[in-house]
């Protein structure tokens, strides 16, 4: 597993690479994880429970624990961990990490395979999404496999990647065969509903959220005000961090609603279910989302669920567990007061909401299914250099020559990496994790 975002960070991916991993170990693969340090002491090799190791490359990031793109300064790192960790394929996640994408242009030269999971929704007018699509498209090019969160996650990837090819019958361009959907999961023991019956003369609508604009918040700060206006019984609990924060504080103190709005600041994972049963409703006001796991983990805490209709966020929950609104702020208002009818009423059930849940999504079908991806890769036809440049040219006129020049060149330094340090002299691992005793303990 290589990605910029991991353990200490707390977030979707960082979660979702240590649950995918945990539950593959359980499965009787050995995982390592590669992600960059954080200082001032986090750096080299640790150890997270169940046994999974993790390097912590002395990289410095740029912005939202992101790295600089660089291509080459990673590559000794890389060549060694993999050489003598004994990795036979490697599996980036997020496309704004620069070591997930670097890591998928080295890994050919050790002949190891790749796959690639995509978390996010990006859009493709601004400057910003322009130039990550294409240092996106440059790294698919030769991928492996791609995993996606969900159906519209999966779209807007196969768009942003450029995941055509053209079909064996026509010269019509079809979608890649190796673009998978596997959903994210969540451990349902761990957010379990509240054990005695919410309060239904109090209301409180529970936000747990970054407080960024992607996320919406210009939207809350709208409709807070007028939900408390129209609605006496019903308060807000804010968690979480981010820009926004200051927004929140003013329109608090504007409308002088201290004593109705609840913002509780960074909330650490582990505390995030007891949060949640202090209300009865969640409010995801997000403008763009992949998948939204913040919405299965209020659910799954029998939270009512209240959502902006975006990305992927339809595919996650049956539509009698939640009401859907368009990103304006009069239909958000009309969502949350149908939300506040049927909570009002009694009409949802936390217990049976928590039981559908946990029948939906768990970690350990996840990891299956992804190990189904891992075998359609193994045993797959690998590319060769020069099929590799062909296919980095396609980038265009422009992006085409740079990449492939970025692909020779990493190549020409692998050769002088595997004469400067012969992998014979290297350090290799020969004792690994001992699964019987895991399971034991376990």
């Amino acid at each position: 597993m290589i990605s910029d975002f991991f353990h200490p960070n707390v977030g979707g991916v960082e979660n979702h690479i240590f649950m995918l991993s945990a539950n593959l170990i359980r499965r009787g693969h050995k995982v390592i994880v590669i992600t960059h340090s954080h200082p001032p002491d986090r750096v080299g090799v640790r150890w997270l429970l169940p046994g999974l190791k993790v390097y912590y490359i002395p990289f410095p990031t740029i912005a939202s624990s992101a790295t600089l793109p660089n291509y080459f300064t990673f590559l000794p790192y890389f060549r060694v961990i993999i050489a003598r960790e004994h990795i036979h394929l490697i599996h980036a996640h997020a496309s704004l990490s620069s070591l997930g994408q670097e890591a998928i242009l080295h890994a050919h030269h050790l002949g190891v395979r790749t796959v690639f999971t995509d978390h996010s929704l990006f859009g493709f007018e601004d400057a910003a999404s322009i130039l990550t699509n294409k240092l996106l498209a440059a790294a698919l090019k030769n991928v492996d496999a791609v995993i996606c969160v969900s159906h519209t996650g999966r779209e807007n990837t196969v768009l942003r990647g450029q995941l055509f090819e053209k079909s064996e019958d026509s010269s019509a361009l079809v979608v890649r065969p190796n673009v998978y959907v596997i959903p994210n999961a969540l451990v349902a023991e761990q957010f379990t509903p509240a054990t005695e019956p919410v309060s239904s003369e109090t209301i409180y609508i529970v936000v747990l959220s970054r407080l960024a604009y992607r996320k919406g918040i210009d939207l809350l700060v709208a409709t807070a005000p007028r939900i408390c206006s129209a609605f006496p019984n019903v308060n807000f609990i804010v968690g979480g961090d981010g820009p926004k924060l200051n927004d929140l504080l003013q329109v608090r103190e504007r409308h002088l609603l201290q004593d109705r709005i609840e913002l509780l600041g960074p909330v650490r994972h582990r505390d995030v279910r007891d949060v949640l049963v202090r209300g009865s409703i969640f409010l995801n006001t997000s403008l763009t989302e992949a998948f939204g796991i913040a919405i299965l983990e209020a659910a799954c805490a029998g939270l009512y669920v209240v959502s902006t209709r975006v990305g992927g966020v339809p595919e996650i929950l049956p539509h009698d567990m939640i009401s859907f609104a368009k990103p304006e702020e009069d239909d958000l208002i009309r969502a949350l007061s149908e939300a506040v009818a049927i909570v009002s009423k009694g009409q949802h059930d936390p217990i049976e909401a928590h039981q559908r849940v946990k029948n939906f999504y768990n970690w350990g079908e996840v990891a299956e299914r992804t190990e189904i991806v891992y075998d359609a890769v193994v045993k797959s036809e690998q590319k060769d250099l020069w099929t590799r440049m062909q296919r980095t040219m396609e980038l265009g006129p422009f992006a085409g020559p740079i990449y492939t020049i970025i692909l020779v060149v990493d190549c020409l330094f692998f050769l002088f990496l595997e004469w400067l340090m012969p992998r014979q002299d290297l350090d290799y691992v020969q004792m690994h994790w001992e699964h019987d005793n895991f399971r034991q303990v376990r």
